[in-house]
């Protein structure tokens, strides 16, 4: 029998909790400095065998690290490219509630993605440890501009906003074939910011620095078509959006409508659409969807709280969502990651396993298999 290949009808979108021991060894080598890198990495490598088999015993067919090598979803991947560095400050990015921890990606010089990437290897150790398809989670094309503020942009040829754009990506094509040369088939790249870019709030401070966000969103679509346009035919991309996930907070708000059109343009093979919550917006917008063989899967499954949905819940929400897009195309995925950053959400392990277990038996009924 041959392996399965995406797209599948229950997935999940890549971070998980981190198990005790990983956060004791961070803490140790990044607070307390009585860790050495080899150690930690030692401990990550004895921890996340059991994270991938989790995943495979509740069923799933794609599995990940649950980025537990990482202490953001996003930065940990940008300060390992080429040409940009993270800087610490005083003061975070404003969630709900809560601050981010004050970490600011800054733009020293040209844009490149090395050859010796961490995350390459990342990917190769899920694939040495799993019986299914092994994916990685990265951000997308976007998080490099719409988390740099134009004060640390630092290159003079990058105050040509399209040569910044061109460069950005350049070094996610070179991304792509990296991974697929490392093996990866199934590569995710999650452009959360088409969703902030629906925000009001959001919209008003791009607009105050310059940027017509309509504009934006057309050109974080080209960034990704650009990007993935080349890959080979067996190599499926994936694409989350949400609205932030942090400690269960969020940035954002709005629904799909404005980008949902540019979002479709990108060539992405699946896309995970956070739907948790009425800040989604309604399901209209699946109706943009052309005809054929992408898959949207959306979240209705939250990671923000611990409560479990109903499967009568969910056929129902499916059942509208058919309204507007084939059921053919779609499968279910929880809305956003367990941990985008470190901390993670406010759930249990135990929450998190009957979430996933939700998911495969919701794909079960609905599909007849994940």
């Amino acid at each position: 029998m041959s392996a399965p290949t995406p797209p599948f009808r229950a997935d999940h979108v890549g971070s998980l909790l981190r198990p005790a021991a990983i956060k004791d060894a961070r803490k140790k080598h990044f607070e307390d400095g009585t860790l050495s890198a080899e150690e930690l990495t030692a401990v990550e490598d004895a921890e996340i065998p059991a994270l991938i088999k989790m995943q495979e015993e509740v069923g799933l067919k794609a599995v990940t690290d649950g980025e537990a090598r990482r202490s953001f979803w996003h930065y940990d991947f940008m300060g390992m490219l080429t040409g940009l560095d993270l800087e610490e400050r005083d003061e975070g990015v404003q969630f709900a509630g809560v601050k981010l921890r004050p970490i600011f990606p800054t733009i020293t010089q040209k844009l490149d993605f090395p050859d010796d990437h961490p995350m390459l290897d990342h990917f190769k150790f899920v694939a040495a440890n799993t019986s299914v398809v092994p994916k990685i989670s990265i951000p997308g094309p976007s998080s490099l501009h719409f988390r740099t503020a134009p004060e640390d942009i630092r290159v003079k040829d990058y105050e040509d906003s399209e040569a910044l754009f061109t460069d950005i990506a350049a070094t996610y094509k070179k991304a792509v074939e990296k991974f697929y040369a490392a093996g990866c088939r199934y590569l995710q790249m999650d452009d959360i910011f088409f969703a902030y870019l629906c925000d009001p709030k959001h919209r008003a401070e791009k607009q105050a620095n310059g940027q017509d966000p309509d504009w934006l969103i057309q050109k974080y679509s080209w960034m990704m078509r650009e990007a993935i346009k080349d890959r080979p035919a067996d190599m499926h991309i994936g694409m989350h959006m949400c609205r932030g996930n942090f400690r269960s907070t969020h940035a954002a708000e709005g629904a799909y409508d404005l980008a949902a059109e540019a979002i479709f343009d990108t060539g992405v093979d699946i896309f995970f659409m956070e739907y948790d919550t009425d800040r989604a917006g309604g399901l209209e917008p699946l109706g943009l969807l052309p005809k054929g063989k992408q898959r949207i899967l959306p979240g209705f499954v939250t990671t923000k709280t611990p409560e479990l949905e109903s499967i009568d819940w969910l056929k129902s929400k499916f059942d509208e969502a058919s309204k507007y897009v084939d059921i053919d195309q779609l499968g279910i995925a929880p809305q956003c990651g367990f941990a985008s950053t470190e901390e993670g959400n406010a759930v249990t392990e135990d929450d998190q396993r009957k979430k996933l277990e939700l998911i495969v038996k919701c794909a079960e009924e609905i599909w007849g298999g994940v």
